[in-house]
């Protein structure tokens, strides 16, 4: 029997929720009531994913479910910022006992794992389309930005790039049977770096987390910041697999347009640099100097025998891409 949407969000989302002291009313009424320390600044993203847009409509709920909250912890992290709550949306074709499950589990097992409440939302009945809002703190003037690279800054990234676009192509290719599991988990269930984030606060000078694909990213950080930007492609981290496309079909694309990576790239001044790298080495976190900011506009991409990569692939836009 289906459920109806109080019996659904009861059953799915409330009883297994996270539960913090600072929430003074979560789910069951018309508002929640949080409370924000007064030494804390609020940070606030939401993202929409739709079927057939962002993701396959056969895509395994669990991991519908860890994605949906992963990338917007990913845009908390890329702030600095240390997540504190989450409100979900939910449009459903129908009321799926089962798919609810999974996707409620793969969700909120990850908003367990980072100390997250869900505090609210809505469900209703319509295409299957995702939105979740999360909230977060940082501390007052140390949220890291896209408006504040400078000349000179060293580029960093937290791990390696196109991993996720070589997954998407394969399954758009009808490869799945030949997906490996690794690639599959890239794709499906990114990993927000909210710990490498909150390392950077006070070394870093610019951030974002890399979803459109770096070339994009570092684009709009570029354009914010009034600067440009020389990326050295032997330097990118790359998986293995990607690494043999790049060799095999020169497929730079995949590491520098594709999107779907949820890392942090970072522009940090030469004197902090080693400094952040001895953060990240006490995490156990990988961090690769991959370039440099320069004055100007636009990003240089220098190939491995010194040459210029052109012309340069784009990122994904909505409404271009679609």
């Amino acid at each position: 029997m289906a459920l109806c949407e109080f019996d659904l969000i009861r059953t799915h989302f409330q009883s297994a929720a996270t539960a913090r002291d600072d929430v003074r009313l979560g789910i069951g009424d018309d508002c929640a009531l949080l409370c924000v320390p007064g030494d804390r600044e609020l940070a606030v993203s939401i993202d929409t994913l739709v079927s057939g847009v962002h993701f396959f409509p056969d895509t395994d709920p669990y991991a519908l479910g860890h994605k949906a909250l992963a990338v917007n912890l990913s845009d908390l992290a890329a702030m600095g910022a240390e997540p504190a709550w989450v409100t979900l949306a939910l449009a459903l074709p129908e009321s799926d006992s089962e798919w609810l499950e999974g996707f409620s589990s793969g969700f909120l097992s990850l908003a367990r794992r980072h100390g997250v409440q869900l505090v609210g939302g809505d469900t209703t009945r319509g295409p299957l389309t995702i939105t979740v809002q999360a909230h977060g703190f940082v501390a007052p003037g140390r949220a890291l930005r896209r408006d504040a690279a400078r000349v000179g800054d060293w580029i960093y990234v937290t791990g390696p790039l196109g991993d996720a676009g070589l997954a998407l192509r394969m399954l758009l290719e009808g490869h799945a049977g030949a997906l490996p599991e690794s690639l599959r988990r890239r794709l499906e269930r990114p990993t927000p770096r909210l710990a490498e984030g909150r390392a950077a606060v006070g070394l870093a000078h610019a951030a974002i987390d890399l979803s459109d694909g770096l070339l994009a990213d570092l684009g709009h950080v570029c354009r914010e910041s009034g600067v440009g930007a020389r990326l050295d492609l032997h330097r990118l981290p790359l998986s293995e697999l990607v690494a043999q496309q790049v060799r095999d079909a020169a497929a730079w694309d995949l590491p520098l347009a594709s999107g779907d990576d949820y890392e942090l790239c970072l522009t940090v001044a030469p004197e902090h640099g080693r400094a952040l790298e001895g953060r990240f080495r006490e995490l156990g976190a990988s961090l690769h100097r991959i370039g440099v900011v320069e004055a100007g506009s636009g990003i240089r991409c220098q190939l491995p025998d010194g040459g210029l990569l052109g012309p340069l692939p784009g990122g994904y836009e909505h409404f271009r891409n679609g």
